[in-house]
């Protein structure tokens, strides 16, 4: 098709019947529009997300100085409880049976209960009973246990924050994604090229579309 003297734009240029500049506008206002408050979201989420990571890496920090004070008090409980065990031992084979009487009856738990298990095991004959009550299940000090529960619970919420950090990182990503389909559908208003109009509208709206798709699989704050 020939160009005439009274059309001098390029046909690539000419407005399509069904695409004119109305519609083009209207196509960049609802992307714009709609971009803008996902833009937003995502800002939002990413804020969200790193303050739920400081709350984890902060509840972490706490389970581990528990899981310290446990292990500490159930430290000093056995090395008092180690303590009146060698005076028992060393009763015993001094034969000072009031002695040995003495401390027995006045062993703490959990040592008043795995002590007579373990005189049971005859230790001085029986060369597979355990060599002292310390080393039997029935020794265990409940602060031990709940040193070792809030030592896991630390790694778990430590873990938890690592994870907060990567979404909100990933949200801020994404807030940079929905910044470059802003900065497309406007440049699609200042060209002057019909073509290169649509072809950055085009641009935007694909991105936008791949980028709400990503933002649709991530996992949300409310």
């Amino acid at each position: 098709m020939t160009e005439t003297a009274d059309d001098p734009k390029p046909a690539r240029d000419r407005p399509h019947p069904l695409l004119g500049e109305g519609t083009r506008e209207l196509l960049a206002v609802i992307l714009l529009s709609i971009t803008a408050v996902v833009t937003a979201w995502t800002g939002f989420q990413a804020s969200k997300w790193g303050g739920a990571m400081s709350i984890a890496f902060s509840e972490a920090s706490s389970s581990r100085i528990t899981a310290a004070r446990l292990e500490a008090d159930a430290n000093r409980r056995l090395t008092v409880q180690t303590g009146l065990f060698t005076q028992w031992l060393q009763a015993y084979q001094a034969e000072d049976d009031q002695l040995t009487a003495f401390l027995q009856t006045r062993f703490p738990e959990p040592l008043a209960t795995a002590f007579p298990v373990w005189v049971a095991s005859r230790p001085l004959i029986d060369p597979d009973a355990a060599a002292t009550p310390f080393d039997l299940p029935e020794y265990a000090i409940p602060e031990l246990a709940e040193a070792k529960a809030a030592d896991a619970r630390a790694d778990r919420k430590f873990q938890q924050g690592l994870r907060n950090n990567q979404r909100g990182d990933d949200y801020t990503v994404l807030t940079i994604g929905f910044a470059a389909v802003l900065f497309f559908g406007a440049l699609s208003g200042r060209m002057r090229s019909t073509t290169a109009q649509w072809t950055m509208l085009g641009v935007g709206g694909v991105g936008f579309l791949v980028l709400a798709a990503v933002l649709l699989s991530f996992p949300k704050l409310v």
